[in-house]
C-alpha cells in the first residue's frame, strides 16, 4: 500500500477544510486527483508530505503512520514533489544540471558534494527528459516547460516510491503541454517508476496512464473510483452541479458545457 488515509478530516484556523476524506492507493496504482479551486486538494498534498497532521483520523503514507513515527525528513525522502511553487524557491544562480542533482539531498540548493554515480545519473535522467542541452544554463532562464522538466527530473534523482505532480502544466502553452505529459507518461508506463498522483483541475490533460480518480469537493471526496468510470456525463454535471457533457477521444476525457436544451434534447436522444 502507498497510501492510505481514514476518516481524515482537517481544521485550520477555526474552519474545516477537510472532512471525513477516505482514499487508499496501492502500489502501481497512478491515481489522479481531480477538483475545483479551493477544494481542498493543496490541504491533501500537504498532508501527505507531512506539512500537515490530520485534526482527526489516520494517515499512513508509505507505510509510516502519521503520531507514532518522526517521519518528516524520512517520508520526504521516499515522495518526489513538483509544485510550480518549487520554481521560486531555487538560487538565481544554480544551473539545470545543480538543481536536478539536489534532489539527492532532498535540498533546494546544491550544499552538498554529489558522488559520480549521482552525476551519472542526473546526467540519465536530464537525457531521459529531454532536458540535457540546457543542462547547464541557469534555471530562471528557462521557459515554464523546461522548468518542469528539470523539476520532474530532480524529483527521479532519490528513486521515490510516490511522485506528485501538483498542475504540472501550468502556464505552459499547448504543445509544451503535450511534450510534458508524453514525459510523465513514460515515467507511468515505467514497470519500476513510482506511484503517481497528478493534481489537476483540467479533464483533457488525464492521460490513460491514471487508471484511477479522486473527486475532491468542497474538502470531501465526492467520489472515487476507475477513471473511465468515473468521469461520464452524469457524474460530472454533478460534481460540477452544472450541465456539463464528457466525450472521449484517444482515450482522453474531453469536457463541454452544455445548454440546458442541449442537455434535455441529449437525455432523451
Amino acid at each position: 500500500m502507498v497510501l492510505q488515509l481514514e476518516n481524515v478530516s482537517l481544521r485550520r484556523e477555526g474552519n474545516w477544510i477537510l472532512q471525513n476524506v477516505n482514499w487508499q492507493i496501492n502500489r502501481r496504482e497512478n491515481w489522479v486527483l481531480f477538483g475545483l479551486n479551493g477544494s481542498g486538494k493543496t490541504a491533501i498534498l500537504n498532508l501527505l508530505n507531512a506539512y500537515y497532521f490530520p485534526t482527526k483520523g489516520n494517515v499512513t503514507v508509505l507505510g509510516m503512520e502519521f503520531g507514532k513515527t518522526y517521519l518528516s525528513e524520512k517520508l520526504r525522502k521516499q515522495i518526489g514533489f513538483v509544485s510550480y511553487s518549487l520554481q521560486e524557491k531555487f538560487h538565481p544562480g544554480d544551473n539545470a544540471f545543480e538543481v536536478v542533482l539536489s534532489g539527492a539531498f532532498a535540498s533546494i540548493g546544491l550544499y552538498e558534494t554529489p558522488t559520480d554515480e549521482m552525476r551519472k545519473k542526473a546526467v540519465g535522467l536530464l537525457e531521459s527528459l529531454g532536458c540535457i542541452r540546457y543542462a547547464n544554463r541557469n534555471y530562471e532562464k528557462l521557459s515554464q516547460g523546461e522548468k518542469q522538466r528539470v523539476l520532474i527530473a530532480r524529483a527521479l534523482m532519490a528513486d521515490p516510491s510516490l511522485l506528485i505532480l501538483d498542475e504540472p502544466t501550468n502556464g505552459l502553452d499547448f504543445i509544451a503541454r503535450e511534450q510534458l505529459l508524453e514525459s510523465i507518461e513514460k515515467i507511468a508506463k515505467d514497470p519500476d517508476g513510482p506511484s503517481l498522483i497528478y493534481v489537476t483541475h483540467h479533464l483533457e490533460e488525464i492521460l490513460p496512464v491514471f487508471n484511477k480518480t479522486l473527486l475532491l469537493k468542497e474538502g470531501q471526496v465526492f467520489a472515487a473510483g476507475e477513471t473511465r468510470k468515473l468521469l461520464t456525463s452524469e457524474k460530472l454535471t454533478e460534481f460540477f452541479n452544472l450541465p456539463v457533457q464528457v466525450e472521449w477521444k484517444i482515450n482522453r476525457p474531453l469536457l463541454t458545457r452544455l445548454q440546458v436544451d442541449e442537455k434535455e434534447r441529449i437525455s432523451t436522444y
